[in-house]
């Protein structure tokens, strides 16, 4: 009968940290790449005036109705922000975000062409739907008169 003796292997205390470094990489790399595409909305040519930008203290995202320049109405929230939407459902939206989160600021983003009766159509219709007030979003003015 022989005994045999087993070695007792000393714990290996380091630990191989390159997979690590190629997963943390290939995480950059698609962040660095989808960064780009999380701008939601419609673009538009916003009017320049000079005013202060939103206060940073503010954690909620703030809810962003879009007027295009061919008056049609977009809102930042759901499935599909690019595709237009009517005044009924972007109240209903508002009305359940404001019952939910009450300080969530809500903005108008409209196009320097569309008429001054959307806009104020569609502060009506926001504040009606409960926002406190809304705000215009407006891009600061390239050189001062």
């Amino acid at each position: 009968m022989t005994i045999r003796h087993r070695r007792r292997r000393k714990p290996m205390s380091e630990i191989n940290v390159v997979p690590y470094i190629d997963v943390m990489l290939v995480l950059l790399i698609v962040f660095m790449v989808t960064a780009p595409m999380l701008t939601q909305g419609v673009t538009v040519e916003l009017p320049e005036a000079p005013s202060e930008p939103l206060d940073p203290k503010v954690d909620d995202e703030p809810l962003i109705v879009s007027i295009g320049k061919d008056g049609k109405l977009y809102l930042n929230t759901g499935a599909k922000p690019e595709e237009p939407v009517s005044l009924g459902y972007i109240q209903d939206q508002v009305a359940k975000v404001m019952r939910s989160k009450p300080q969530t600021p809500v903005l108008i983003n409209g196009d320097t062409n569309i008429d001054y009766g959307s806009v104020v159509r569609t502060m009506t219709a926001l504040q009606a739907a409960g926002a406190p007030s809304v705000g215009l979003v407006t891009e600061a003015p390239s050189e001062l008169p």
